[in-house]
Formats: C-alpha cells, sequence, structure tokens
C-alpha cells in the first residue's frame, strides 16, 4: 500500500459526472482538490515572489528536475536543505521527472530500454539516466510528490513508438517505484498511450499490475496529452483513462491550464493539473477574464480605464486599468508581466476554488453549465 504520509480523503462526488472533491495529505500540508499547481520550472514561478504566492492563495507548486539537475545542480539544492528551503516555500512540491522535457529534444536523444541519454541545452555536454538515477535525482530534490521517468511522445506518432512509449513507461515505472525508497515522498506513475484508447488501457493494465506487485504508488500521472493534439482530441480518450485508475488515488493530468479543459477534465474525474499557460500569456501580453483571452497589445485598449476584468478581485484588477497594464505591455516593462502572472495565476486558482466550493454543494453539473455558455470558453 502506499505510504501512509499521503493519505488521500475524498470529500464530495458530482451526480451528473465524475467530478470530485477531496484532499490529499502530504508532509508540507494538505492539497485542497481540485487543484491547481503553478510552474515553477527552475524553482521559481517567473517574476513572482513566493509571499506572492502565498498570498495568492497557491497550495502546491512545480519543480522541473531536468532544469534543476542542469543549473544549479542536485548535489547544491540538497546541500541546502532541499527544494523547500532552496526557494523558500514551505508548502507542497511536485517535481516531474523531466522526461517530457527530454523527449522534446528529439534530435538530442538516444533511448534504449535502460534509460535515455541526453545533451545539456546549457553547455552541450552529454548525460544519461536510468529510472534509479532520476529517483535519486528527484529524491536529492526533496520534493513532496515525485514523478516517474517516462517515455513521452510526440502527436502525432507512428504506432509503434507509441506502443513502445507505453512498454517502457510501465517498465521504468517498476524500476522508479523499487529505487524510491523515502516515505517522505510520494512516487506518481504515469499513463501513456497517446490518444488511442486501446494502447491507454494498455498502459493502465500493466501500471496496474505493477501497483499491486509492490508498495504501490501514491497517485497516477496521465501523460501524453498537450503535446500537439487538439484538447477535443484529448477529451475523447481522457474520461475512460481516468475512471479506469484507482478511485482511491489522486489523478493529474499533466500539462493542461486551459480553463475551459480544466473544468471538462475535472468533469471526468481529474484532481490536479499543471501549465505553464497562464504565466507564458502573461509574458506575451495576453490575459485570462470572464469575457474571454484579452490581448492587451490590442488598440481597443489603449483608452480603457476600466479593470482588466471586472468579476476579478485580484491586485492586478483592483488597483489597475487595462490602458495602464497595455501602457506597460507596449512599453516592455517587466512589471507588465508581473501583473499579469498575479492575475492569470488568481483567475485559475480562483476557479478551481469555485470549481471545488460547487462539488461540496452539489452544485457542480449547474455551475460546468453556466459555464460552458459563458463568454469564457475560449481557446487560449
Amino acid at each position: 500500500m502506499p505510504s501512509g504520509h499521503f493519505q488521500y480523503l475524498l470529500q464530495a462526488t458530482d451526480s451528473h459526472s465524475a467530478a470530485r472533491a477531496g484532499c490529499l495529505g502530504t508532509p508540507h500540508g494538505d492539497i485542497r482538490t481540485p487543484a491547481f499547481m503553478p510552474v515553477g520550472t527552475h524553482a521559481t514561478v517567473k517574476g513572482l515572489t513566493t509571499e506572492q504566492l502565498e498570498s495568492l492563495g497557491v497550495q502546491v507548486l512545480l519543480g522541473n528536475t531536468y532544469h534543476l539537475y542542469l543549473r544549479p545542480g542536485a548535489e547544491l539544492v540538497c546541500q541546502a536543505g532541499g527544494l523547500h528551503r532552496f526557494m523558500n516555500w514551505n508548502r507542497p512540491i511536485l517535481t516531474d521527472s523531466g522526461g517530457f522535457q527530454i523527449f522534446s529534444l528529439a534530435d538530442t536523444v538516444k533511448l534504449d530500454d535502460d534509460g535515455v541519454s541526453f545533451q545539456s541545452i546549457i553547455d552541450g555536454s552529454r548525460h544519461r539516466w536510468t529510472p534509479e538515477d532520476n529517483m535519486y535525482i528527484q529524491n536529492l530534490l526533496g520534493g513532496d510528490i515525485i514523478m516517474q521517468l517516462d517515455q513521452c511522445p510526440p502527436w502525432p506518432a507512428p504506432l509503434e513508438l507509441v506502443q513502445a512509449a507505453v512498454r517502457r513507461s510501465a517498465n521504468w515505472a517498476v524500476r522508479c517505484r523499487a529505487a524510491q525508497k523515502n516515505p517522505k515522498q510520494a512516487l506518481f506513475a504515469i499513463v501513456q498511450g497517446g490518444t488511442d484508447a486501446a494502447l491507454r488501457q494498455d498502459s493502465i493494465s500493466r501500471l496496474l499490475q505493477a501497483d499491486a506487485a509492490s508498495s504501490g504508488f501514491e497517485g497516477f500521472g496521465i501523460g501524453g496529452y498537450s503535446v500537439g493534439e487538439p484538447h477535443e482530441l484529448m477529451l475523447e480518450s481522457l474520461a475512460a483513462v481516468v475512471q479506469a485508475l484507482p478511485p482511491e488515488r489522486p489523478r493529474y493530468l499533466m500539462g493542461v491550464g486551459n480553463p475551459t479543459s480544466l473544468l471538462r477534465a475535472v468533469a471526468c474525474g481529474v484532481d490536479m493539473f499543471d501549465c505553464v499557460l497562464p504565466t507564458r500569456t502573461a509574458r506575451m501580453g495576453s490575459a485570462f477574464s470572464s469575457e474571454g483571452r484579452l490581448n492587451l497589445r490590442n488598440a481597443r485598449f489603449a483608452h480603457d480605464l476600466g479593470p482588466l476584468d471586472p468579476a476579478c478581485s485580484c491586485p492586478a484588477c483592483s488597483c489597475y486599468s487595462r490602458a495602464y497594464l497595455r501602457h506597460l505591455v507596449m512599453s516592455k516593462e517587466i512589471l507588465a508581466s508581473v501583473l499579469l502572472s498575479i492575475h492569470n495565476l488568481h483567475y485559475l486558482l480562483e476557479l478551481m476554488r469555485r470549481v471545488r466550493q460547487a462539488l461540496l454543494e452539489q452544485r457542480f453539473s449547474g455551475f460546468l453549465d453556466e459555464w460552458e455558455g459563458s463568454p469564457a470558453v475560449c481557446d487560449y
């Protein structure tokens, strides 16, 4: 059975969908689900302090093993007391294994069943990871939740490549489970299979066999989505994937941050999400809003003295006008990215808070119907 340090408590379910609310206990605090995790790739969410993140109500941050391994190095992070002390963050941290980053650099990767060799994007040096190496590095980083090393194919990809990724990722999950011995770190296995329903089920079957034959995984990641496929295609296969996973464990959909896709995935039974979308779009001068996507480079905002989003209570909306924010964007001021990042993160965090409250009050279906009929539904 999974570690006693990580207990997932199911608190509410929706009678019209697979949506649910729960609470995942970790050594650094509880994660109330559904939950969105901002991405702090290099042990920082770009432009924001940990104090600002706390004030926004961020429950858990994501760090990336690939980037932290290359710079500043996992050993240094460990010497500093782990990621929590290194970045002054006292709430839960999840570290992604870095598999997505490695396989997105396909031209520099050499892959075999034992592991992966790759080239540093910093200095061109060559490196080799086995699943055991990856667990050791994530142990040094000290995240509360760690992800298995997996193979993440692009989309579209030849059937043979996706089949190989399913088999290899399941085998690596077994090796990661055997290598990961720290009871204060939860290990999540990762489902692969692209958009092929049969391959997704094959991946789940392999992981559940590994789960039954070992001390078990504390949760399950759903990878191989948000790699170029249309979100509608993802959603066609997602519901069956989620429902085939153990209901007593958290389910984490990796790399999804479009507000509407978040809600539809919650309806499928997903508990946790992460994505760079809110901060990346902020740096591009765009904002989430109740009116849909706002591109502040648009001239129509030049003399608009109203709030960024009248329905939002974040500091950016409470204190600054659209005209001022557009001025910052057009002037390429750093403050533009900071304020828009604060807003976009607040938007998603508040959305998840409202979704959770709707689930606890047994009114999620109405909430979702209202959202689907609103101007907020758009492609970011």
